[in-house]
């Protein structure tokens, strides 16, 4: 019966998985990524530009491009956006620019308007904070070609173009608002020689100022003087600015110019996603990983020289007076596994923090993959929450493991509180930042609607995934401790200065956090000062690094714990390893105080609320990896000895 199974087995695994195989070899070659596929153009086939939000450095605060008096379109139709883009504040719209591939043309009059006291003063404001506007086309976004002036002259772009500046007349010290009125657009394009057909690669605009100027009174047919392409006047520079002031007229006119580029589809990112400082990120690798073999020696040498003569030593002694004389953790075998206070606690903080750990280890894997690319985009935030609903499975079933080694037997009230501690604390500052973006009337602001979504999947999918963890992992039989806890908890002696508690939990967050301080750096930048972060592959490394530092000083740092006959390790784990949050959140204080230049308080509340939330994420996720840690180190240690 066994070799007939075996062999059935054979001939399942001979033709179901090279079926399987040539399967995902044919899906791999029909799957494109949702939005990135490319699209091929005719000359004379329209051209879509969209328009996004308004964004400035200075106030963190985007607004739809509309809320200023821009041209608008016959009717403005929005265009569909995913969660992500959502939660980002994109607002994506159509556009009044009439595009036609190939087919440049100059001096196109897109509308006239006369500003009353209103309008100037909004414009006056988006100067002021600096705003840049934000265009899409062929889901590539506009940039402003800046060349450095540095050796190589190499080219950078920014993303959007600034609505206007300040300045002042020659001879004057008046300070004056000027508004970007004439947009030179340069559309990027690659030819297929063999179908005439062509893909845009790139989407670039030089912003002008200029007091327009026309003969007569307005109407539709007016002819400029300052802009005719019938007598090859074109805008080159803003010598003649156009002022920002009531009862001031705007006339806003743009040129589009075609250019083929060598650049093909699948490159065209290459631009935006340039890093001119990647040494700086093999220096964080480097030092990072000076950080690791320093620490994983001291483990190495605890685990091969101390701890194998401390084994082979205990289980030596023959007498119990022998034992008694020694010193060291196995004297504190007897209470080492005994349940901490709060452990109920503990459970909850561990579990959520495998959550964590899951979805941030899916979400690094599908990034490094190139499926959550800038140009899908997003696709990052969207995946993150979805992953993060769909772990609460593993959440539940880690906690209520714990509990039931700790004798818990309420699974049902612990995974409620699994699936409602975090995230509770989480959507309550959040929800507090996004009343105060609606009191600024920013499309940052998240609507209704798609709070309402939120809320839905958190108590309509991660709450009862979380339950169905803890039904699964309570049903689980006990772990059992290695050795015997004593029904007298032993008297701990007085402790060194340097094993306090809260001196060691310090020190214990310094190395993780150094592990990664540089890359947090760059990330922080693409946050909150509009960049693209797009360098994954170093930040998965780090994130490997910081796990391995994470377990490796909170190993080192309870057997120091443990050979001073302190045995309180469990929340002390946890706290080590989680308190290079308490760093990050310092971190983030200095960024903000030497990188950025925030002047608002409402912008510096969202800064640090925002940054609150990310830095009790980190501390979650920390925290769990340095309590597994000393879990399976401790588990290891008191099983290699003979008790008793």
């Amino acid at each position: 019966m066994e070799s007939g199974s075996r062999s059935m087995n054979r001939l399942t695994a001979t033709i179901i998985w090279p079926i399987l195989f040539l399967f995902l070899i044919h899906a791999a070659h029909c799957f494109y990524l949702p939005g990135v596929s490319p699209e091929d153009f005719q000359k004379g086939d329209p051209l879509k530009v969209k328009v996004n939000k308004l964004t400035s450095i200075k106030t963190q605060l985007p607004y739809s491009y509309y809320s200023l008096p821009f041209c608008p379109p016959k009717k403005i139709v929005d265009s569909a956006e995913n969660l992500g883009e959502v939660l980002r504040g994109d607002r994506i719209e159509n556009s009044p620019y009439v595009f036609k591939m190939r087919e440049p043309h100059m001096c196109t009059i897109l509308c006239r308007i006369t500003l009353d006291a209103k309008t100037a003063k909004q414009f006056k404001e988006k100067i002021d904070d600096e705003y840049r506007v934000n265009m899409i086309l062929d889901n590539l976004p506009l940039v402003v070609p800046v060349r450095r002036l540095d050796q190589d002259s190499s080219t950078v772009y920014q993303l959007g173009y600034h609505v206007g500046l300040k300045g002042q007349y020659s001879g004057s010290k008046e300070e004056k608002y000027f508004i970007h009125n004439h947009l030179a657009f340069t559309v990027k394009y690659h030819r297929d020689p063999q179908t005439d057909s062509a893909r845009i690669v790139g989407f670039e605009v030089k912003p002008y100022s200029i007091k327009h100027e026309y003969e007569g009174k307005w109407n539709e047919k007016s002819r400029l003087t300052t802009c005719d392409p019938h007598n090859k006047r074109t805008v080159v520079n803003s010598n003649t600015p156009q002022e920002v002031e009531a009862k001031k007229e705007i006339i806003f006119t743009y040129d589009v110019e075609y250019q083929e580029s060598d650049v093909k589809w699948a490159s065209r990112w290459d631009a935006y996603l340039l890093m001119n400082d990647d040494q700086i990120h093999w220096f964080s690798i480097v030092n990072s990983l000076m950080i690791v073999l320093f620490l994983s020696g001291m483990v190495a040498m605890i685990m091969l020289r101390t701890l194998y003569r401390d084994i082979s030593r205990y289980n030596e002694l023959e007498t119990q007076e022998e034992a008694q004389e020694e010193t060291g953790w196995k004297l504190v075998h007897g209470d080492v596994f005994r349940p901490p206070s709060n452990s109920d606690l503990l459970c909850v903080y561990v579990g959520t923090g495998v959550q964590f750990l899951g979805m941030v280890l899916v979400t690094m894997t599908f990034a490094v993959f190139g499926f959550l690319s800038p140009s899908n985009r997003g696709g990052l935030m969207t995946a993150m929450l979805l992953l993060w609903v769909f772990m609460g499975i593993f959440a539940g079933y880690a906690s209520a493991r714990l509990y039931k080694m700790f004798k818990g037997a309420e699974w049902k009230k612990l995974a409620f509180r699994t699936a409602c501690m975090f995230p509770g604390i989480v959507f309550a500052i959040f929800f507090i930042l996004n009343a105060i973006i609606w009191g600024q009337k920013s499309s940052g602001a998240v609507p209704f609607g798609t709070m309402f979504a939120l809320v839905l999947m958190w108590f309509g999918i991660s709450v009862p995934l979380v339950f169905v963890g803890g039904y699964v992992g309570f049903k689980k039989p006990a772990i059992e401790d290695p050795v015997k806890t004593n029904k007298i908890p032993r008297q701990i002696p007085e402790q060194a200065w340097y094993m306090n508690p809260t001196f060691s939990i310090l020190i214990g967050g310094i190395l993780p956090f150094g592990a990664v301080f540089i890359e947090l750096f760059f990330i922080l930048t693409s946050i909150w000062l509009n960049q693209f972060y797009y360098i994954f592959g170093f930040l998965f490394l780090v994130f490997i690094i910081l796990l391995i530092t994470c377990a490796e000083i909170t190993i080192v740092l309870c057997y120091f714990q443990l050979c001073s006959e302190d045995y309180l390790w469990w929340w002390r784990s946890y706290l080590t390893s989680g308190s290079s949050a308490l760093y990050l959140f310092l971190y983030a204080t200095f960024y903000f105080f030497t990188k950025l230049e925030i002047t608002k308080l409402v912008s510096g509340l969202l800064y640090f609320g925002y940054m609150l939330i990310a830095s009790y994420a980190f501390f979650v996720l920390t925290g769990t990896i340095g309590f597994y840690a000393c879990f399976w180190f401790t588990r290891l240690i008191y099983s290699s000895v003979k008790i008793d």
